[in-house]
């Protein structure tokens, strides 16, 4: 088993060890072969220009699609977002590759840094985000593409401890309980 990890700086693991992001902790505790291909500041766009030659070259059963908010940061609007996500879920089942959605975290928009904000409008990305994993969970029922949700439990578990850096990237707190949704939901799927 090999799964494939795409994705931004959520899944890169920003401001964290390379052994403590979600990605590295949940290969250890899975015992399978798991490729972190985040890139920090990625988006969609960027994601699906590699995409092809990351699945040719790596051969993954699984692909683990994880991004957008980036995009919305940039100005994009939401349907490039999702016809960039569409698309390389498209194309792994075309490859016989099996998709897996990730559902991104909710931002913590106190938290942000105040450099940040004069770039973009974080109350209206924030909003847009909320829009995306709506549609997110919508799509895959539709094309029954499996989804893990990171949000619910993160935003839950937020309210109680500090889980943020910075109000869009996650400490080493945050990705031990990413590891952990992400390991019970590969378990479940697979």
């Amino acid at each position: 088993m090999k799964i494939l990890c795409v994705g931004d700086s959520l899944t890169y693991g920003f401001g964290v060890q390379r052994s403590k992001t979600w990605v590295s902790l949940s290969k250890k505790e899975l015992g399978i072969e798991i490729l972190n291909e985040g890139i920090n500041g990625d988006t969609t766009g960027g994601m699906i220009s590699r995409f092809n030659d990351s699945i040719k070259r790596e051969k993954p059963d699984v692909v683990f699609i994880m991004g957008g908010a980036n995009d919305l940061i940039a100005g994009a609007s939401l349907g490039i977002v999702q016809a960039n996500i569409m698309s390389m879920s498209h194309q792994a089942i075309s490859k016989l590759i099996t998709p897996i959605i990730g559902i991104p975290i909710k931002m913590d928009i106190k938290k942000i840094r105040g450099d940040w904000y004069s770039f973009t409008d974080f109350n209206k990305i924030s909003n847009e985000l909320e829009q995306y994993k709506v549609w997110i969970k919508k799509f895959c029922k539709t094309f029954n593409v499996k989804y893990v949700d990171f949000d619910l439990e993160i935003d839950n578990l937020s309210k109680v401890n500090d889980l943020y850096l910075d109000g869009l990237h996650l400490n080493e707190e945050g990705h031990n309980i990413m590891a952990k949704i992400f390991c019970d939901s590969i378990r479940s799927i697979i």
